[in-house]
């Protein structure tokens, strides 16, 4: 280590040469030049301002819609799982980037507030659910949104209004090289039972429908216009294909699952088969929902 690196390490865990697989849902991907975990906001905001502007940044949740390379990332991950503070105030909840949506749902269900019960079924963390208006069920990050509040390469820091962020179909649009730390909801009052029972459907539903006792990265792909990923796919032939380790679902054709020793390089050459089937057969160009992140050169 050296300069900003023992710099870093003072303020937090931080470690060389990190694998990824460890860290994602797909269970893939090579190691991370440098991986740190802050142990609070005042600490990622510091750490944003060790690094150098040439030194990449990523920040990780719980990696659940997340494809990183097989020759690692060239970076710094920034694992966002200690901040992890949650306040209910009246009918507004505020949530670090590090909580998990599961959790927030529960939190909210438990004092009678309703409009985020689709997170009891998704697998990641505030953070990166307001990075991408995450959504299910019919409702989405955007529904609920009040404020994110951000902290940019530089270190500055801004809470930013939800109508800043011009959030639609599984995107928002953060100021360049910003992080998400921690996001504000206005909810409306419910009975806790109905919201759980709500949720409860949800989280049958999709345990029926998706291949969740196997390693995977979620959806792969956004849903077209008027049509649905899973459909395309399955009328392409492609349901059950297996390239490597890695196979689209047999379960639900917009997953693909880790059967065991897949690659990154396995993964993406079934997304790119999926994409060449789908716009030979049908004319649609399918958009990969999972963030595909670029390797060392």
């Amino acid at each position: 280590m050296s300069g900003w690196q023992r710099e870093l390490a003072a303020l937090g865990e931080l470690r060389a040469d990190e694998p990824l697989a460890r860290h994602v849902t797909l269970g893939v991907g090579g190691p991370a030049r440098w991986f740190f975990r802050p142990g609070d906001r005042a600490a990622l905001v510091a750490a944003m301002r060790l690094v150098p502007a040439d030194v990449p940044i990523l920040p990780l949740g719980r990696g659940s819609n997340l494809l990183p390379p097989d020759e690692g990332f060239p970076g710094l991950v920034l694992d966002m799982g200690e901040l992890a503070n949650l306040r209910v105030a009246g009918r507004e909840i505020e949530a670090e980037a590090g909580v998990r949506m599961g959790r927030l749902a529960r939190a909210a269900a438990e004092a009678g507030l309703a409009g985020l019960e689709f997170m009891a079924t998704v697998p990641g963390d505030v953070g990166g659910g307001v990075a991408m208006n995450a959504g299910a069920f019919g409702q989405e990050v955007a529904d609920t949104l009040q404020w994110a509040e951000v902290v940019l390469r530089g270190g500055e820091t801004r809470r930013l209004d939800a109508r800043e962020l011009d959030m639609g179909y599984r995107r928002a649009r953060l100021p360049d090289g910003a992080l998400v730390m921690a996001a504000g909801f206005a909810l409306t009052c419910d009975a806790p039972e109905a919201i759980r029972e709500r949720m409860r459907s949800m989280r049958q539903r999709r345990g029926a429908t998706q291949p969740l006792a196997q390693p995977n990265c979620g959806s792969v792909f956004k849903n077209p216009d008027g049509d649905y990923a899973a459909r395309l796919i399955e009328a392409a032939g492609l349901k059950g294909l297996c390239i490597g380790g890695a196979r689209i679902s047999e379960v639900h054709a917009n997953f693909i699952v880790n059967e065991g020793g897949a690659t990154s390089a396995d993964v993406r050459a079934l997304i790119a088969r999926a994409q060449a089937e789908v716009a030979a057969r049908f004319g649609v160009r399918l958009e990969p929902e999972v963030r595909i992140l670029e390797g060392r050169s």
